[in-house]
């Protein structure tokens, strides 16, 4: 057999064992590095981040105290949901964070292990306390649905062939760690969304509206938040065929059908 053939033996055998069926989504992905990996990574390149940028105080802002008490109402939700659905393992490792930073950029992220990072300039945009918990939702929903894991196996199958995968993640540090960082859209302007696929976007759309439910957040505050968020953009992004994201109205259109759904889980908080 030559060498060629042998790589590109090994190289569908390493695709063909990291394909998994992912628990809350059913849906076949490829997940080329561990959860404990991610976790891992998350962990360290949080730390450096909230070094590296201004956190707001919860004690001295008000902001800063509804991002933590957003979040952590999202987190209880998807962890509750998680023991409901049988899946109660997949977090069992989760250490939820949730941090205010100052910057200008419209977006929010959430890391495996939920470390949850809102940025001060989606503010202006969220307006409220229920839509606010519409984008954690949604971040958290990438988050446990693990896209940014397969979004980053992706990567290292264009950038590698997925053959020497070990041998990446030890060896090309910075590359790698640059590459999580993509996959979870640290420090991108992207309206709020990661810049994942349109398929993972929508499945975080549905998911985070019934965790947004499940919080007692009122899950409808998701339609006039992506009005706004389509009147940010002024027209100027590219069709829909040519970006990670649905178009505005693909997406409020999407939400719209989804919203039976996640009402049944809505509880008003108090009630």
């Amino acid at each position: 057999m030559s060498n060629k053939l042998f790589l590109s033996s090994v190289f569908v055998s390493v695709l063909a064992i990291a394909c998994t069926t992912n628990a809350i989504t059913g849906r076949s992905t490829l997940n080329l590095v561990s959860e404990s990996q991610m976790q891992e990574m998350a962990v360290s390149q949080y730390r450096q981040f909230l070094t590296e940028n201004k956190v707001v105080s919860a004690s001295a802002s008000r902001d800063a105290e509804m991002v933590k008490r957003v979040g952590s109402r999202v987190a209880n939700a998807v962890t509750t949901y998680y023991k409901q659905q049988g899946l109660g393992a997949e977090l069992q490792n989760y250490q939820w964070e949730y941090n205010l930073v100052n910057s200008n950029d419209v977006n929010a992220w959430c890391m495996p292990g939920g470390k949850i990072v809102v940025y001060t300039g989606i503010l202006p945009v969220t307006q409220n306390e229920a839509a606010l918990a519409v984008v954690v939702g949604h971040e958290v929903a990438h988050a446990v649905a693990k896209h940014g894991s397969e979004r980053m196996s992706n990567g290292l199958v264009q950038q590698l062939g997925g053959v020497a995968l070990q041998v990446a993640l030890s060896s090309k540090a910075a590359q790698t760690q640059n590459l999580f960082m993509q996959a979870y859209g640290v420090g991108s302007n992207v309206l709020g969304v990661l810049p994942h696929s349109r398929k993972q976007e929508t499945e975080a759309d549905k998911l985070g509206l019934i965790y947004t439910a499940l919080a007692g957040y009122n899950p409808r505050e998701a339609v006039p938040l992506w009005q706004r968020m389509a009147a940010l953009s002024n027209g100027q992004k590219p069709p829909e065929f040519l970006s990670t994201h649905p178009a505005e109205a693909t997406r409020i259109k999407a939400l719209q059908a989804q919203m039976p759904e996640a009402l049944k889980y809505y509880r008003p908080i108090g009630k």
